[in-house]
């Protein structure tokens, strides 16, 4: 990842810089109708941006879902938003009233990113009639390389306005949220990462035409109700408990990697040792990971005096393996206080937790026993876009901590 001293260098960044002299922070606080073009496809979302004295800020907002900056400032001629936890830039100057720039993303396909623009938000006009319900629970056939047969479609509506999300195996799109528009619903995500543009056209046969853009995921999908896909014999999603399992359950679970200051913590420390520990297969360039974290770090703070542990097998790519620059921003953000490993690298995963069985997604969440032992291993997690789904994953979370922290082991078990 080039440093934020890299992109704004050269003749391209002389270019984006030298414009009229720009407007205050203050004149600039509001909320921006931003968005970033992927591949030609423009994708939209929503950027408020707030001044209180030197404080200066960016919010990107999903629906209910938001991400602040980690850093903002604003001088004579360019606003720079940073998402250190995404490794995300923002970089734009003040063009008669718009904001013009480039986000600088990870695995950019172009070196110089892609173009940014925002303008002030305008609101919509007067409701529409005659608009399509679509709201509720829908499945997709879909076959991935992970074994997964159909993945889900959750569906919030009010009026002409939609939020949405696919659930897949590995976890959510983040909430994608826009409105109806000459018969079909056009909405996107941007939250640093993944972004996404859909257009959600209901169909004559009542199924739902889902035409995806700007992702790696770019194609058409067809959404049928659940009780429908049943009656076709259409395949059922994913069991998250059921996916990935562990190849001896009387294994003690073991590792032993180095924290983020070089010293090696292992299953037998006595942080670990005779508790419950939820060990999390994660990554910080994995966008469903962080929604996972900022579930966790409440959940840790609630159970770890009744003996429950958490740790981080954390898989990061080897350019970032030396500095963890994103790892500490990652944990500075989301105030993570749990136990933080570096594991090694994506690819080495199977390696590095060669207990478990099918470990395809990220995250993987282990539950381990007072014993040592895995007793689950839930795959991926469904983040608050998923409607239903993540309040069930946080019941069967909390209710199979609670089984676990009540068991008692003898001392010859430990």
């Amino acid at each position: 990842m080039k440093s934020l001293s890299t992109y704004i260098t050269g003749a391209a960044a002389v270019a984006l810089l030298a414009t009229a002299p720009s407007a205050s922070a203050e004149s600039l606080a509001g909320r921006w109708d931003a968005s970033v073009t992927i591949n030609g496809t423009v994708i939209p979302f929503r950027l408020d941006l707030s001044a209180d004295g030197p404080d200066f800020r960016g919010t990107l907002f999903n629906g209910d879902e938001t991400q602040t900056t980690t850093f903002a400032s604003h001088g004579s001629s360019e606003v720079v938003l940073r998402l250190d936890h995404y490794l995300t830039n923002i970089i734009a100057s003040e063009r008669n009233g718009e904001l013009v720039g480039k986000v600088q993303m990870r695995n950019d396909k172009d070196a110089n990113g892609s173009a940014f623009r925002a303008v002030r938000y305008v609101a919509p006009s007067a409701a529409l009639a005659n608009l399509p319900d679509i709201s509720g629970v829908w499945e997709i056939p879909h076959e991935t390389n992970k074994g997964e047969k159909a993945w889900r479609f959750i569906v919030k509506q009010k009026g002409a306005d939609l939020q949405a999300a696919i659930l897949r195996v590995d976890g959510d799109t983040g909430a994608l949220t826009g409105r109806f528009n000459n018969g079909t619903f056009v909405i996107s995500h941007f939250d640093g990462s993944r972004p996404s543009l859909m257009h959600v056209t209901p169909q004559a046969d009542g199924t739902l035409s889902i035409v995806q853009q700007g992702s790696n995921r770019d194609g058409t999908l067809t959404a049928y109700r659940p009780e429908v896909a049943r009656a076709k014999g259409l395949p059922e999603p994913a069991n998250y408990t059921a996916h990935t399992t562990v190849r001896d359950p009387h294994e003690v679970f073991a590792f032993n990697f180095p924290d983020t200051t070089g010293t090696l913590r292992s299953n037998e420390d006595p942080r670990f040792k005779g508790k419950v520990v939820l060990a999390i297969v994660t990554g910080t360039w994995c966008p469903n990971c962080h929604d996972e974290a900022q579930y966790l770090v409440p959940l840790y703070k609630k159970y770890r005096d009744r003996g429950l542990e958490i740790v981080a097998l954390d898989f990061e790519e080897p350019e970032q393996q030396d500095e963890l620059a994103r790892v500490k921003a990652f944990v500075a953000k989301y105030g993570v206080e749990y136990t933080y490993l570096i594991a090694g690298a994506p690819a080495e995963m199977w390696e590095k937790v060669p207990q478990a069985v099918n470990l395809n997604t990220w995250p993987a969440t282990i539950f381990v026993g007072r014993d040592g032992t895995v007793k689950l291993i839930h795959a991926g997690f469904a983040a608050p876009a998923s409607g239903e789904f993540n309040t069930q994953l946080r019941s069967e979370f909390e209710s199979t901590i609670e089984r676990l922290l009540a068991e008692r082991v003898s001392t010859q078990d430990q």
